[in-house]
């Protein structure tokens, strides 16, 4: 089988170092003389070959690699030592029945949703908001609904403005860390949803007139000139709407992440204004 493989120290770095940053590698320590490896070695094998799991098992004679073994401080054998990115994230020494191993494995295997739901967070945290949008969708239709994806879907409608259909899914979070997550994005969301539907009569004071186009701004994709918007209200009052006005400010830097150039100014602005 292509994914079983006998490796030695001459080939380890390559077989099993770099290989293990595109999947998980199964490092099977063994000896011919050794009857435990000779009870383990076919399962492994067999699990290998298994279409429920995506592993390379690779395997090692100690005998004639002493150098692993003591690279990797192999105290008995068989020792199972499994690789992800360059590092062992898990191991065990001695033989294991084979439902244990099918749990353990299915650890280092992540399942489709989790495969689905890292690509899509790879584009939520790239700010690809539309693509993320289609992803997390995808993944809601597929596999139904989860607190994280219900977060992140409201999180990807928020950022293109679309603030009444984000409302609903944030509202849906009710569940521990998404929950409150939510909570912080749901001033943005409410803030957006008000003046997407809110007419400009007459009887509207100039400051909310202000900050409706701030609301507008940022649907529009404007964020920059919306959050200056926002700041010239609160420059105002500082407790605008009961402190609803700060709120969505601080729900703009936690959409965008600490690390986001555009949090780091406004916040040193919000400070300056507020305090």
């Amino acid at each position: 089988m292509e994914n079983i493989i006998e490796v030695s120290t001459a080939t380890f770095e390559f077989d099993v170092i770099e290989q293990s940053a595109n999947v998980p590698v199964v490092v099977d320590f063994w000896a011919p003389w050794c009857g435990p490896c000779r009870m383990l070695g076919p399962v492994l094998e067999k699990l290998a070959g298994d279409p429920a799991f995506d592993f390379v098992l690779a395997k090692v004679n100690v005998d004639e690699n002493p150098e692993l073994s003591r690279r990797f401080r192999v105290q008995g054998i068989p020792a199972v030592k499994a690789f992800v990115n360059g590092q062992v994230v898990a191991e065990f020494t001695g033989v294991q029945p084979e439902p244990r191993l099918r749990q353990w494995l299915q650890r280092l295997t992540p399942s489709e949703v989790e495969q689905a739901l890292a690509e899509a967070h790879s584009l939520l945290a790239t700010h690809q908001w539309a693509a993320a949008e289609e992803a997390y969708r995808q993944i809601l239709l597929e596999h139904g609904e989860h607190p994280q994806t219900l977060l992140s879907l409201g999180s990807t409608l928020l950022a293109q403005g679309k603030g009444c259909e984000a409302l609903g899914y944030l509202q849906d979070c009710a569940d521990g860390a998404a929950y409150a997550q939510a909570e912080r994005l749901l001033p943005l969301a409410e803030f957006l949803c008000r003046a997407a539907t809110a007419d400009d009569d007459e009887e509207a004071a100039p400051l909310e007139l202000q900050y409706r186009q701030a609301a507008r701004l940022c649907m529009r994709g404007n964020l920059e000139a919306a959050l200056d918007g926002v700041l010239d209200v609160l420059r105002q009052d500082k407790r605008y709407r009961r402190g609803e006005a700060k709120a969505v400010m601080l729900a703009v830097f936690a959409l965008l992440g600490d690390h986001d150039a555009r949090t780091q100014s406004y916040r040193q602005e919000l400070a300056s204004v507020l305090f």
